[in-house]
């Protein structure tokens, strides 16, 4: 594949990856709505509801490890076909799930499958992209992939609406999704990795590269920054379910349609740092959204412990959201930007730190079932560790240069 393509070579390889890495949200956000069904039909709480969520984080968590390295050494397309189709079974499996402790089983099966889709779409960004043009068509495919979060619950909430469907629809859909995505993949991608750029295939090698990544300070800081304010933000994710429904008495629909509209914030985010990356220093751009989720997530815990109105949860929530477009974007443009061949394993590990940060996070929301106010504190302190880390690692490590 050429390298920096145009037009619409570059569109169509923007709406392809976008598919894939659309797997990792959709399978994370489409069953949010049915949070309080799940636990209702299958007689469990809400804290191991929420728990299904964990497992699906872990998995995508774990899987990335090892669909990075395994990709650095085979290629990208062949480990994509395998994965996506393992992710439409595990997503049947979830479906016919008897009881809540098979259905965390299936749920982390089904994020280490979809784990694949998510880090190898980013890889293949950085075989086929390089410098300005690496920002701009990774804030593009932010764009696109902003769409699933914004429009999964939806989705989902549309499923529900219907009086013969239930929470097992869902995945059933996924199930489906699943195997529409191969056929696509087989068609459509062809490997953008070729063999003499490969990474031997062992477990040493993989250790090696894994090591020298950590041994990077700049890298590491990133990785840092983007795992605790993004792997926060789960606490929202399995949080706002039962907040904006139970707290606030909001339909499943409406519930949809607010948790939506944050795909916009993430979309306006990922804009703003695709736009004005050649304008402004992009550490700049990212310092900036650091400071303002920081403030916002300071506010979001002061409504939740006065118990505020939901307009100033959902305003709040947004802007925050939209920190994490712009977050999200530069860290990996910055953090990516000289990986060169290890690229599978540095877009694993900006990928992974998310989501097993996330899935310890996700869970804590739930301790009080009657209050926002976990929701709001773990929003918080892990924007304020990764404010920290910031100057710490990434601002301190500009000035040494």
């Amino acid at each position: 594949m050429q390298h920096n393509p145009t037009g619409a070579t570059r569109v169509g390889l923007a709406l392809l990856l976008g598919l894939l890495a659309f797997l990792g949200p959709l399978n994370i956000d489409m069953y949010l709505p049915s949070f309080p069904e799940i636990t209702q039909d299958l007689d469990t709480s809400a804290t191991l509801v929420q728990a299904s969520l964990t497992a699906c984080l872990l998995g995508l968590a774990i899987g990335q490890l090892f669909a990075g390295p395994i990709s650095d050494a085979q290629g990208r397309r062949k480990p994509l076909l395998i994965a996506t189709f393992l992710f439409a079974l595990a997503s049947l499996l979830c479906a016919i799930a008897p009881n809540i402790i098979m259905l965390i089983a299936m749920r982390f099966l089904q994020g280490l499958t979809a784990s694949a889709g998510v880090v190898l779409s980013r890889a293949v960004v950085r075989d086929v992209f390089s410098g300005q043009a690496l920002t701009k068509f990774f804030s593009l495919l932010m764009v696109i992939n902003a769409v699933a979060p914004m429009i999964a619950p939806m989705i989902g909430g549309f499923i529900l609406a219907f009086e013969s469907t239930s929470w097992k629809s869902i995945f059933y859909f996924l199930s489906i999704v699943g195997l529409l995505i191969v056929i696509i993949v087989a068609m459509k991608l062809k490997e953008t990795l070729p063999p003499h750029k490969r990474i031997p295939s062992s477990a040493g090698a993989s250790v090696k590269t894994m090591g020298s990544l950590m041994k990077d300070r700049s890298f590491i800081g990133y990785a840092l920054v983007v795992g605790f304010i993004h792997g926060g933000s789960f606490a929202y994710v399995s949080g706002t379910p039962f907040v904006y429904q139970d707290i606030y008495g909001v339909s499943p629909q409406v519930f949809s349609v607010l948790f939506g509209i944050n795909g916009l914030a993430i979309i306006t985010g990922s804009f703003i740092i695709g736009r004005f990356s050649g304008i402004f220093p992009e550490k700049s751009m990212l310092q900036t959204a650091v400071i303002t989720a920081l403030s916002a997530t300071f506010l979001l815990l002061i409504m939740t412990i006065i118990e505020g109105p939901l307009a100033a949860i959902v305003i709040l929530i947004f802007i925050y959201m939209t920190t994490m477009g712009m977050v999200l974007t530069s860290t990996f443009t910055l953090g990516m930007a000289k990986q060169d061949n290890r690229a599978g394993s540095a877009s694993a590990i900006l990928g992974m730190l998310p989501l097993l940060l996330g899935s310890i996070f996700s869970p804590l929301a739930g301790i009080n079932e009657a209050s926002a106010v976990p929701m709001g504190m773990i929003l918080f302190v892990t924007t304020l560790i990764g404010f920290i880390f910031f100057f710490t690692l990434v601002k301190k490590d500009e000035v040494k240069a």
